[in-house]
């Protein structure tokens, strides 16, 4: 059995895919932990007016569950509110952000998949 607890892990500060301000960052698994074509699982914490930047990846899917908090995520420049439940694909070649507008922190969970 494999277990990580994202709550007790070492995180990392940066700002990530060029968004605004720096966000706590933990890499849970990455590519060789896995036996399928899974590439990472993170998990993020957003302070409030931060962001991931705008961008997109080629051959790979990803998913955003939101843990925690509200924010905005933008997919091919269709902008979306989205809240504490939702869960978001973001299909290869699909371009796509996060930010957190609001006051309070936004936590999310991030796999990627490579097709």
């Amino acid at each position: 059995m494999i277990v990580k607890n994202y709550l007790e892990a070492e995180f990392t500060m940066g700002r990530s895919h060029k968004g605004n301000g720096e966000i706590k960052n933990v890499q849970l698994f990455k590519n060789e932990d896995f036996m399928t074509k899974l590439k990472f699982l993170n998990y993020a914490e957003l302070p409030p007016h931060t962001s991931i930047g705008y961008h997109k990846h080629r051959q790979d899917e990803e998913i955003y569950i939101i843990l925690e908090g509200s924010g905005r995520m933008t997919v091919n420049e269709e902008v979306r509110e989205v809240r504490q439940g939702d869960v978001l694909i973001n299909r290869p070649e699909w371009a796509h952000s996060l930010e957190n507008h609001t006051d309070e922190v936004l936590k999310v969970l991030v796999f990627e998949v490579d097709l």
